[in-house]
């Protein structure tokens, strides 16, 4: 069986918010490829003794598929590191179905928004039961 693509959500740039779980599959990447401009780059710090790191800063998006499905290929764990939560304007969809139709498995580990640390680093929350029980993005 093919390894699959990991998605992590980096978190907002304090390289102390991204999850445990973001942080472990981080740690067992053979293959990262992170956005240079966005990602902060003390997260790399955590990554082990030979991994290939790329920075997709300079990189169009079949270049990043690319080097994604070469080391799948390969039996490599794959990490596509995104600024935030993937999930939320992470642009992973296009990349995603690329991959799928490929065959090759994808998953996504969520990471910690900088519209939730926000609130956090100022002590308020998203959402006021009083006000409204939904929050809009």
């Amino acid at each position: 069986m093919k390894e699959a693509v990991y998605f992590v959500g980096a978190g907002p740039g304090d390289k102390d918010l991204i999850t445990v779980k973001g942080m472990k599959v981080l740690q067992e990447a053979d293959v990262i490829i992170y956005a240079g401009s966005l990602v902060s780059p003390e997260l790399l710090d955590w990554t082990k003794e030979g991994a290939q790191i790329y920075n997709s800063a300079g990189l169009n998006l079949n270049e990043v598929l690319t080097i994604i499905k070469e080391g799948v290929a390969q039996g490599k764990k794959v990490v596509r590191l995104h600024t935030g939560d993937p999930t939320i304007y992470g642009a992973i969809r296009e990349q995603i179905d690329n991959l799928e139709q490929e065959g090759i498995e994808c998953r996504v580990i969520p990471g910690v928004s900088s519209f939730t640390a926000s609130a956090g680093a100022i002590n308020k929350e998203v959402t006021l039961p009083a006000v409204g029980p939904t929050g809009l993005l």
